[in-house]
């Protein structure tokens, strides 16, 4: 697992747009856990293109990401209290 966040500045039309590119992105491969952090499960492979995809979508002199490397034993490391609980995104899949 992944812990992806972002900060994408909106000064701009140019930074709004950003935004919504980065956020499509990341909903895309992961769940939206706050506003701007993503949990997503990914393969090496995933992760490298993904990672690559969101650094070619931002402007590096005004936003920012981070990403944080929970592994394979990731249950363990998060713990959830508060509104919105999650989904297991390897257990709890709905396929339509």
């Amino acid at each position: 697992m992944v812990l992806i966040t972002y900060d994408v500045s909106t000064q701009t039309a140019a930074g709004k747009g950003r935004l919504r590119k980065v956020a499509k992105a990341c909903v895309d491969h992961g769940q939206r856990v706050q506003n701007s952090v993503f949990e997503c499960v990914l393969d090496a492979a995933q992760y490298a293109k993904f990672k690559q995809q969101l650094i070619e979508l931002i402007d590096p002199e005004t936003d920012s990401l981070r990403f944080y490397n929970l592994g394979n034993h990731y249950a363990g490391k998060v713990e959830h209290v508060g509104a919105k609980e999650t989904f297991e995104q390897e257990r709890d899949v709905l396929i339509v």
